[in-house]
């Protein structure tokens, strides 16, 4: 009787997206948002925050595809919440929050929750393979997130050291210059479809991992492509990936 070998054999290295994938970045802005709050003041925060996330997005795409502007995340989120504030829709909340207010704001996002299955999973991992972030956060910002929710990657690879953001080609190539591996070596772990597509166009092989905060539209139809899928594995938390690499 033949045993079909597994889509992770031979990976030496788990390459984890950040944001959403690891940790819970909307439940931490809302409530830092809620407790900021001006007195007599109540506002949608679930929109603001998506308002806030998607902005990033839109900034991270543009770098990507070659146009100008920051890597560096706290940076970028300072100059959207300051467009955003200027904006009628959330004028009250513009002129109620000064310089030193937004920029509490913009820190808060380094406090973030991992998810409960994140530390361990991750800890279960290392036992087995070289852990590793990459994320379009800055490195200070992933070293702060990593304190905070015990996360204990081996090492931290931020889009900064490249120049660009994901899901540039360049960020993917770059870490896998750092680790000195081969692409079939590796596997990107994300909760974001865009971003297993563009490590497997790099040949990692790609885990995904649905959250509910990212990837409405396609998180409850990702497939492996044992299933007819595109991802080569698809697991429901960090710890069930610990247990099958």
């Amino acid at each position: 009787m033949s045993h079909q070998a597994s889509p992770l054999a031979g990976v030496e290295v788990y390459i984890f997206d950040v944001f959403g994938t690891v940790v819970d970045w909307y439940g931490n802005i809302t409530k830092a948002l809620a407790a900021a709050a001006p007195e007599g003041i109540n506002e949608d925060w679930h929109t603001f925050t998506t308002e806030w996330r998607t902005g990033y997005f839109k900034h991270a795409r543009r770098i990507a595809a070659g146009g100008e502007g920051t890597t560096n995340m706290d940076k970028a989120h300072r100059q959207i919440l300051d467009a955003m504030l200027e904006s009628p829709r959330w004028s009250k909340l513009g002129s109620a929050w000064d310089s030193d207010h937004r920029e509490v704001l913009v820190k808060a996002w380094h406090k973030a929750n991992g998810w409960p299955d994140s530390s361990k999973g991750i800890y279960g991992l290392k036992k087995k393979a070289i852990v590793a972030a990459l994320s379009n956060g800055n490195i200070r910002f992933l070293v702060d997130l990593a304190k905070h929710s015990d996360l204990p990657f081996d090492v931290i690879f931020s889009v900064d050291l490249f120049g660009t953001c994901k899901p540039n080609e360049k960020v993917y190539q770059g870490a896998l210059h750092h680790l000195d591996i081969a692409p079939e070596k590796c596997a990107m772990v994300a909760c974001h479809l865009w971003d297993l597509r563009a490590a497997a166009q790099q040949g990692m092989k790609t885990v995904y991992v649905p959250r509910d905060t990212d990837d409405e539209e396609d998180r409850n139809n990702v497939k492996s492509k044992a299933e007819g899928g595109e991802v080569d594995v698809v697991v429901s938390s960090l710890e069930e990936l610990a247990e099958i690499a």
